[in-house]
């Protein structure tokens, strides 16, 4: 990626390296080598990694010197969907799955669902990372949004229970420390109401099926948000996360109005 694009192609194209957090120094070793040519966000699998430890949470305390060191870079961090260790469970419900993710059987994708997301955001807020490192920047990418409602009112319901358990309120953790992508089938102006006008960014993927053909034209579906709230959705969200300048700083200035002939550059 590095040799074929850089890292920050003509400071327009932001290249997304992945890390592997299952030993720590050497993911500090990858995050520094990252940083030191030019990075502007990375990935790490929504997922527990197998360590020396064996299998862990990237959220637990012994973890905490390479988020540290995010928190220091300034980084933002994506958490890509991916294949969760959850196929092992679902394998004693059917044969493996083939490699092919778009042949899987309804049943893998009902049983799959979003664990993989939810359970890592949960990890991080549960797990204390997120209240250690309140100033990291997390977002979902590809992931849709269907899992946020019902991680919220877990949350919620256990903060009520345990609230021992939470130095800090765990859904205002969330709204301070992620940013969602959700799919075009969902309800933008839903999420922006559940997460934050700010959390919100516009994503494509296509042709994945969760893509559209002219991807500029997914400001149809921010469906109930006005014309300034589309354009936070549409690019500046994902520059406020990215930490680029935008247009207008101003969270309350109105917007021009985005033609359907426009091209996002996010």
């Amino acid at each position: 990626m590095l040799e074929h694009w850089t890292y920050a192609y003509q400071d327009r194209i932001f290249s997304t390296p992945i890390i592997n957090c299952a030993e720590v120094d050497g993911a500090r070793r990858e995050l520094e080598y990252i940083l030191d040519n030019g990075a502007q966000v990375a990935l790490i699998k929504p997922a527990p990694v197998k360590g020396l430890r064996g299998w862990r949470s990237p959220a637990l305390a012994e973890f905490d010197p390479f988020w540290r060191d995010v928190q220091d870079a300034g980084l933002p961090i994506v958490l890509h969907a991916s294949q969760p260790p959850l196929d092992e469970y679902v394998n004693r419900w059917e044969p493996p799955a083939t490699a092919n993710f778009m042949a899987m059987s309804s049943f893998r994708w009902l049983a799959l669902g979003h664990r993989e997301i939810s359970d890592m955001i949960g990890s991080l807020i549960c797990h204390g990372t997120l209240t250690r490192f309140p100033r990291l920047r997390i977002a979902s990418v590809e992931n849709g949004s269907s899992w946020i409602r019902p991680l919220l009112h877990d949350l919620a319901e256990l903060n009520k229970r345990m609230p021992q358990n939470f130095p800090e309120d765990p859904l205002a953790v969330f709204r301070r420390n992620i940013w969602v992508s959700p799919f075009w089938e969902g309800s933008v102006a839903d999420v922006v109401e559940t997460v934050g006008w700010d959390r919100v960014m516009f994503g494509s993927d296509y042709p994945h099926p969760e893509g559209l053909p002219e991807p500029s034209g997914y400001w149809k579906y921010a469906e109930g948000m006005d014309t300034r709230r589309t354009r936070d959705f549409l690019g500046d969200n994902a520059r406020r996360f990215l930490g680029r300048p935008i247009e207008n700083p101003d969270p309350a200035a109105q917007y021009p109005p985005i033609p359907a002939t426009t091209e996002s550059h996010t």
